[in-house]
């Protein structure tokens, strides 16, 4: 048991850790790249008595407009706010499925040990035939059911959360209803 409790620090540890280690190399490294690659290009070049001294190149101009510091963190702030929800909006759905498995398991226990040998204890054949009947239609009625709706929230899960988590951005095109007149206008 303890072996677990330390695994259980340990990734939560991990999980604590890997929040700054998303947050702040990538725009760091970035900043260093982008400065060694224009390391030198912001001086004005020498001028000569046809260049107007006041005019700057176009490099340095670019170099000023293609990095921005602070907008390159705040976008990765708001990829690592995003994964820190995400993961715990997964925790969050794998927590209710579990909850529910558990609800089935205890069901299932009740329906056995409250219907079906409280029946069995008795030496009436009626009493053991509705209790079996009782049983039947629980386990098969509303124990299958839940199962089922078990697994129907666990494929939306995988569907919704997941999918959408890690490939949906949302950025598509504007969405036209389909018209047969545009299929027409198109062939001619």
């Amino acid at each position: 048991m303890i072996h677990v409790d330390l695994l259980q620090i340990i990734l939560l540890l991990l999980a604590i850790i890997a929040v700054p280690w998303m947050l702040f190399p990538k725009p760091f490294i970035l900043k260093k790249l982008h400065s060694e690659r224009f390391q030198g290009r912001t001086y004005k070049m020498l001028g000569t008595s046809e260049m107007d001294m006041d005019v700057e190149p176009d490099f340095a101009r670019q170099h000023d407009e293609d990095f921005n510091f602070s907008e390159v963190f705040v976008h990765q702030m708001i990829h690592s706010i995003e994964f820190v929800l995400g993961s715990v909006s997964n925790t969050a759905s794998y927590l209710r499925l579990w909850a529910l498995s558990l609800a089935h398991s205890e069901l299932s226990t009740v329906f056995y040990e409250k219907v079906l040998l409280l029946a069995w204890g008795y030496d009436s054949i009626i009493i053991r035939l509705v209790g079996l009947a009782v049983f039947a239609f629980a386990t098969a009625f509303i124990l299958l059911m839940m199962e089922t709706l078990s697994a129907f929230l666990h494929a939306l899960r995988l569907h919704w959360v997941e999918f959408m988590n890690k490939f949906y951005h949302g950025d598509g095109y504007k969405f036209r209803p389909f018209s047969f007149a545009s299929l027409t206008d198109a062939d001619d």
